[in-house]
């Protein structure tokens, strides 16, 4: 990584800087049960603080599949723009990945990416992920509205 940075769980006391962060640099707004999401979810979401100063964040909950065991959700993972292109997006989201690997209940990962997003793709795909369905009209309030779903195996 090009610059060094500190990682910090989202908790009570900075999930607003959180809320702030992701209005720089996501068109839509989170509601509530977004963060309450954010902050149960322990050590997968985390925040990177440059010099004291949020630059990025990675969001992510747990949810169960049928068999019981458990996938990864990245909700969001987000980076301040003068700050990309400088490995803090690949360490939060490594971070993440390998926090959940060590859960052996935690068996895949998994987002939702516009379909137009091609640095999104290519970040994901750079990092093992692969396109593995497209849902039309996904998204409610942004064009385009599509999204692919990018999975990734944690076993």
């Amino acid at each position: 990584m090009k610059i060094q940075i500190k990682l910090d769980q989202v908790r009570d006391q900075n999930v607003k800087q959180m809320k702030e962060l992701n209005a720089a640099i996501f068109p839509v707004k989170y509601q509530d049960k977004f963060y309450r999401d954010c902050t149960a979810c322990g050590d997968v979401t985390q925040l990177a603080y440059y010099n004291d100063i949020l630059i990025g964040a990675i969001a992510c909950r747990l949810e169960k599949k049928e068999n019981g065991k458990a996938k990864l959700y990245i909700m969001t993972l987000g980076v301040l723009a003068p700050y990309r292109d400088l490995g803090v997006g690949t360490y939060l989201l490594q971070h993440s990945l390998r926090v959940a690997s060590e859960d052996p209940n935690i068996e895949e990962a998994y987002l939702h990416v516009q379909t137009n997003n091609d640095g999104a793709i290519r970040f994901y795909d750079k990092h093992g992920f692969a396109i593995t369905e497209m849902i039309p009209n996904y998204y409610k309030r942004i064009d385009p509205p599509d999204c692919y779903i990018l999975h990734k195996s944690l076993r």
